[in-house]
C-alpha cells in the first residue's frame, strides 16, 4: 500500500491537568485533603488562608510591604520582673545541691499557660517496654536477668509466648552455662506476677488460672472455677453447660457464679497496655431536621478557607515576559485552577449527599430496619453523573446525622424481594437479625432456619445461607455459642 493521507473527524477526551487535579481532589478523604491543601500553601505564594493578615500590613508610599520592626516587642524581662526572678534563687546553695537542681525549679518562660514539659517527653510505651521496666526494678542477679529478657523478647502484644520454653532453653544455651529449664520456668513465673497479671503464658488455661490464683483462696467459688478452666476449658467454649454440670458435679447456681469470676479475667492481658492513638472521623456533611425538613449542610469547619493573596496578585503584568513575571503568572493561574477544583469538590459533595438524604429519609426518622436499597446507578441517574463519579464521591467522606457518623457508601446497599413484590435493604435486614437476636431467650437462641422463618412470615425471602452470611458479617456468634445461662 502507498502512503496516504486521510481526513478523519471524532471527539477525545483529553485529561487535562486541571481535569487531573479535579478528579484526584475529588476522591481524597478529609484529611488527605488538609494535607493537599497544606502543600498548595507552601508551593504557591499566591494562596493564603482567609485569616490571613497579609491585607493589614503597613504599605509605605511606593505600594511596597514593610517589614514589621521586631525590636521593638523583643520579649525582654522588665527590671521589676528581673527583680522578683532574682529573689526566688537563693545567695548559698546547699552542700549536695546544684545549679541545675535551683534552676530547674523555676517557673517556665513559655507564655502558654497550658504548657506541659512531660508532654515532648513522653513517648508510646510498648507491653514489652513495661515488663522490662519491671524487670529492671526486681532485684535479681545478671543471669536471672539475661533470663528474664529473653522471655519478655518472646512476648507478643496480646501477652502470650510465640515460642516454648524449650526454644528459649536451647537459644539461652550457647550464652548461658549449665543453664537450666527449670531457670526459665522461675523466671516465666515471676514475670507473670507482673503488672499486668498473666503476661508470658503459653495459653489460655495458663493465663486464667495464673490470674486467679492471684486472688487469696478464700474467693467465694475459687475451688469451682479452679477446676472449670482446667478440666473443662474447652466445653465452656461450646457452651455445653448441660455436660459441664454433669462431669464437674455442679449445680446450675455454682456453675453461675465460677463463671461470673471467669468473666471477671482479661483472656488478653496485654491490651492492658495499648497505647495506640485514637483516629477521629472528620465528617464531611452535616445533617439536622429544622422546621420538619432535613437539611445538609457542608463542614466548612473542617478544612480551611483559601484565597488569592491581592498583594502578590497585583504585582502580575500582562505584558511582561520576564522570568519573575511568569513565574507569578504561572502560580496565579495554578491557584486559581486549585480553588475553582476545591469549589466544584464542595458542590459536588453537597450534590450526592442531598440525593442520599433525599433516599432514606425514612432512615434517618426510624432507623436501620427502614433503610432502602440503593446503588449508585440511582444517585448517578439523579444528578447527571457518571457512576465512576459517584463512587469517587463516596469513597471516605462521612456524614453526621442525629444517629450517629456513617461513611457516605453506608447509605448504598444490595436488596432482597419481599412477597409483596417489594424490595428490602440489605442493611435492614441486617438490623432485623440483630434485633431478633438481642430479644431471643438466652436459654435458646435462635438459629438460622429460625430467623429465615421469622423473616419469612414478615414478607421477607432470606435463606438460610444469607442469615448466616450476614450474621458473621456483624461477628455474631451461632446459636450454639450464644446459649447461655441466665444471669
Amino acid at each position: 500500500m502507498k502512503p496516504s493521507l486521510q481526513l478523519k473527524m471524532g471527539q477525545q477526551l483529553t485529561m487535562t491537568p486541571q481535569l487531573q487535579q479535579a478528579i484526584r481532589l475529588l476522591q481524597l478523604s478529609t484529611l488527605d485533603l488538609q494535607q493537599e491543601i497544606q502543600e498548595a500553601l507552601e508551593s504557591n505564594p499566591m494562596l493564603e488562608p482567609e485569616d490571613s493578615q497579609s491585607d493589614d500590613m503597613p504599605t509605605s508610599s511606593d505600594g511596597k510591604e514593610e517589614l514589621l520592626d521586631l525590636s521593638e516587642t523583643t520579649s525582654e524581662p522588665e527590671p521589676q520582673e528581673m527583680a522578683e526572678w532574682s529573689e526566688s534563687i537563693p545567695n548559698e546553695l546547699p552542700v549536695d545541691s546544684a545549679w541545675d537542681d535551683v534552676y530547674s525549679s523555676l517557673p517556665a518562660s513559655s507564655g502558654d499557660d497550658d504548657y506541659d514539659p512531660l508532654a515532648k517527653s513522653s513517648a508510646e510505651e510498648s507491653l514489652q517496654d513495661h515488663l522490662e521496666w519491671q524487670l529492671d526494678m526486681a532485684p535479681m542477679s545478671d543471669r536471672d536477668r539475661l533470663i528474664g529478657l529473653a522471655i519478655i523478647e518472646a512476648v507478643n502484644p496480646d501477652g502470650y509466648l510465640t515460642c516454648t520454653l524449650d526454644d528459649l532453653f536451647v537459644s539461652l544455651q550457647s550464652q548461658l552455662e549449665e543453664l537450666e529449664i527449670e531457670e526459665i520456668k522461675v523466671l516465666q513465673h515471676r514475670i507473670q506476677q507482673f503488672d499486668p497479671v498473666g503476661c508470658a503464658c503459653t495459653d489460655l488455661k495458663e493465663c486464667l488460672l495464673v490470674q486467679l490464683r492471684q486472688l487469696p483462696p478464700s474467693t467465694p467459688h475459687f475451688k469451682n472455677t479452679e477446676k472449670l478452666i482446667s478440666l473443662h476449658l474447652e466445653s465452656l467454649g461450646t457452651r455445653d453447660y448441660a455436660r459441664i454440670m454433669r462431669r464437674a458435679k455442679l449445680k446450675e447456681d455454682q456453675l453461675r457464679e465460677a463463671l461470673s469470676l471467669i468473666q471477671s479475667f482479661t483472656p488478653k492481658p496485654g491490651n492492658a497496655i495499648d497505647q495506640s492513638e485514637a483516629e477521629y472521623v472528620v465528617p464531611d456533611i452535616s445533617v439536622r431536621k429544622i422546621k420538619e425538613r432535613w437539611t445538609v449542610e457542608l463542614n466548612s469547619d473542617a478544612l480551611p478557607r483559601l484565597r488569592i493573596n491581592n498583594n502578590y496578585a497585583s504585582m502580575v503584568q500582562r505584558a511582561n515576559n520576564s522570568r519573575d513575571n511568569v513565574f507569578m503568572k504561572n502560580h496565579l493561574q495554578e491557584a486559581r485552577w486549585f480553588l475553582k477544583n476545591l469549589q466544584s469538590r464542595n458542590e459536588t459533595l453537597m450534590k450526592v449527599a442531598s440525593q442520599i438524604i433525599a433516599y432514606q429519609q425514612e432512615f434517618l426518622e426510624k432507623g436501620d430496619e427502614a433503610m432502602k436499597p440503593l446503588v449508585l446507578a440511582d444517585i448517578a441517574d439523579a444528578v447527571g453523573m457518571h457512576e465512576s463519579t459517584i463512587s469517587r464521591v463516596t469513597t471516605q467522606k462521612y456524614m453526621h446525622t442525629p444517629r450517629g457518623v456513617y461513611e457516605l457508601k453506608y447509605f448504598f446497599s444490595s436488596h432482597v424481594s419481599t412477597d409483596e413484590g417489594g424490595e428490602c435493604s440489605s442493611t435492614a435486614i441486617r438490623a432485623h437479625i440483630r434485633k431478633l437476636i438481642a430479644e431471643e431467650p438466652p436459654r435458646k437462641p435462635l438459629s438460622d432456619n429460625k430467623i429465615a422463618a421469622i423473616l419469612g412470615e414478615q414478607g421477607i425471602k432470606v435463606a438460610r445461607r444469607t442469615i448466616a452470611k450476614y450474621r458473621e458479617s456483624m461477628n455474631l456468634p451461632p446459636s450454639n455459642e450464644r446459649k447461655q445461662l441466665v444471669l
